[in-house]
């Protein structure tokens, strides 16, 4: 097509004749064009920001990490076994029957079982988690450019991404970061195959993100309202996705399965019998640590007064600064409400993330040492999905959304060159 709109145009060179035909051609190809570079600008920058942090740590993507439990378990699998050898007590094992398990869902083990016939037990798994966060932040690019401009869509997919407690747990390739990393992009996955129209991938995809965090089930029911909302017919719409709601069930029963294998019971994955709950009490979600996870999660101050000073919060802070996206999101729907411009998908969008956020305020530790809040990382999609509905905004609003998105982006980067895991 090209060349031959390049020959017309070379015929009609002194007669200025040019047929409006040629003209969307033209456009097309630069749009193509465009948009193909945007991809390549996204990555690169995306590459430049996790190198500019390993140099300021003086860390490196390369270097495995100590908390490899899926390294184990991947091993284990070559060998037809699911239990682990010996307990490695930094691990957080579960101990069930006198042998030793990894208590996180199975998911993330498929990928570095597949990379440890490449690495052996030597995986590159920082590396992995920032090609998991890289592929996240090119598929919302992906969807975001249906609906705003090139440089638009490739800025806000950054600053979505990036401006969150998401970049500083992709510093190290631990165990609970490649659950929380893998998922995350499983469910960006999912939001844009089910935008274009594939919902059995969509679910599929879905499905295996319950396999690396398990609340993320909460997002099934959403997406699947918000499809037959848009297909305007409920019949069409469960048609079309009952192939992925059937492949998403034998994906649960095979959770149910390995489940049952190593702990007797379809529902546990493992973290009932670690020893801080089997053999010291307590409950790993209970409503009795919503008030401490409140005052630390969404009142929490990033900065403390230590014993050397002023230093930076390791345990967690406010969920509203660490991702101020959803201060973004509660801004704009404050507005839209102001204006009487409220949808159901807004409402319905904005019930589905306080439920989810409900529920891990429930957790005992809100993720441990960490700077920000990356349990509520797993909340950020929903912010997509509104993102998604282009929601009204005043231009005041949208400037004050990017000075919030560009701070946290910086917050973000010093955080993750003073507090990450050796």
């Amino acid at each position: 097509m090209f060349l031959t709109c390049l020959n017309r145009c070379w015929k009609m060179r002194k007669t200025n004749d040019f047929p409006t035909q040629i003209q969307p051609d033209y456009i097309k190809l630069d749009t193509r064009r465009a948009i193909r570079v945007s991809y390549f600008v996204l990555a690169v920058s995306i590459c430049f920001l996790f190198l500019f942090i390993h140099a300021l740590q003086g860390s490196s993507p390369f270097t495995p990490s100590k908390y490899n439990s899926y390294v184990l378990q991947a091993m284990q699998w070559r060998k037809g076994k699911i239990a682990l050898e010996y307990d490695v007590p930094h691990l957080e094992l579960a101990i069930y029957n006198g042998e030793y398990y990894v208590s996180f869902p199975p998911v993330p083990t498929i990928s570095i079982y597949i990379l440890s016939f490449i690495f052996d037990k030597n995986i590159p798994d920082t590396l992995l988690l920032q090609i998991y966060a890289l592929l996240s932040c090119l598929l919302l690019h992906r969807v975001f450019l249906k609906r705003f401009g090139i440089v638009h869509s490739s800025t806000l997919s950054f600053l979505c991404c990036f401006s969150s407690s998401l970049l500083p747990i992709l510093q190290n390739g631990a165990v609970w970061y490649q659950a929380q990393v893998l998922g995350f992009l499983l469910i960006v996955w999912a939001i844009e195959r089910m935008d274009f129209d594939c919902p059995t991938a969509s679910l599929f995809l879905y499905a295996l993100s319950v396999g690396c965090r398990p609340f993320n089930a909460i997002y099934g029911p959403l997406l699947m309202i918000l499809y037959i909302k848009r297909k305007r017919n409920f019949h069409l719409a469960l048609h079309k996705m009952l192939p992925g709601i059937l492949l998403g069930l034998s994906v649960a029963f095979f959770y149910g399965y390995y489940n049952y294998i190593r702990f007797g019971d379809i529902f546990e994955f493992g973290h009932n019998y670690l020893p801080e709950f089997s053999f010291q009490g307590g409950q790993q979600f209970s409503l009795e640590h919503l008030s401490d996870n409140i005052r630390r999660f969404v009142f929490g101050s990033p900065i403390i007064k230590g014993f050397q000073g002023i230093e930076l919060e390791k345990f967690g802070f406010s969920l509203f600064i660490a991702n101020p996206l959803f201060i973004v999101i509660l801004l704009l729907f404050i507005y839209n409400i102001i204006k009487k411009l409220i949808t159901q998908r807004n409402i319905l969008i904005i019930m589905f993330c306080v439920f989810h956020m409900f529920m891990l305020l429930l957790h005992r530790t809100g993720g441990g040492y960490q700077y920000g809040a990356r349990y509520y990382v797993d909340c950020l999609p929903y912010c997509y999905i509104y993102l998604m509905g282009k929601p009204k905004a005043s231009k005041w609003i949208k400037l004050t959304s990017l000075i919030l998105l560009i701070l946290g982006l910086i917050s973000s980067t010093v955080g993750s060159c003073f507090v990450y895991l050796d």
